[in-house]
């Protein structure tokens, strides 16, 4: 008995958006979460920002960098490995309730922080609106927004 998975040709603005520039995007969260734990408080919140950062802070933002490899990863390399759109719908599904969580964890910056870009920084730009393209992107794929006429059936054995 064989079961039918729908296979898919991948628009170009998907590919480069989901397989590179994102993961790529993510992997400078992985550095600055990690490796310039500092700078990465100081610009989310420079009035907030410890001077030193504690060890808790330092495990925290450490643990950051963990997710946000695994994000990177997770687009790069599953999404690389497979044509399977059942994947593919459920890995970006995954990833934008991700993009909610993410948004709603910077609600302590105050409500204005979301929709006022002159009091945004690097850090706001990619925290902020970056993940709104993230999220737009992966609404238009799981809507099928350029798909139209890209399916076709695969057996798998």
């Amino acid at each position: 008995m064989s079961a039918q998975r729908i296979g898919f040709r991948l628009p170009a603005a998907y590919r480069v958006f989901f397989l590179l520039i994102e993961p790529m995007s993510a992997v400078v969260g992985v550095y600055f979460s990690h490796l310039r734990q500092t700078q990465y408080l100081q610009l989310l919140h420079a009035e907030s920002a410890p001077s030193r950062v504690p060890p808790s802070t330092s495990v925290a933002l450490s643990q950051l960098a963990n997710m946000y490899l695994f994000f990177a990863l997770n687009e790069a390399l599953v999404l690389r490995s497979t044509w399977d759109l059942r994947v593919w719908r459920t890995v970006l599904a995954v990833l934008l309730i991700a993009d909610f969580g993410h948004l709603y964890a910077m609600k302590e910056l105050g409500l204005n922080v979301y929709y006022t870009p002159a009091g945004w920084n690097i850090s706001h730009l990619a925290n902020i609106p970056w993940v709104y393209a993230g999220a737009t992107m992966r609404i238009c794929f799981l809507a099928g927004i350029g798909l139209q006429g890209s399916k076709r059936s695969q057996k798998q054995q």
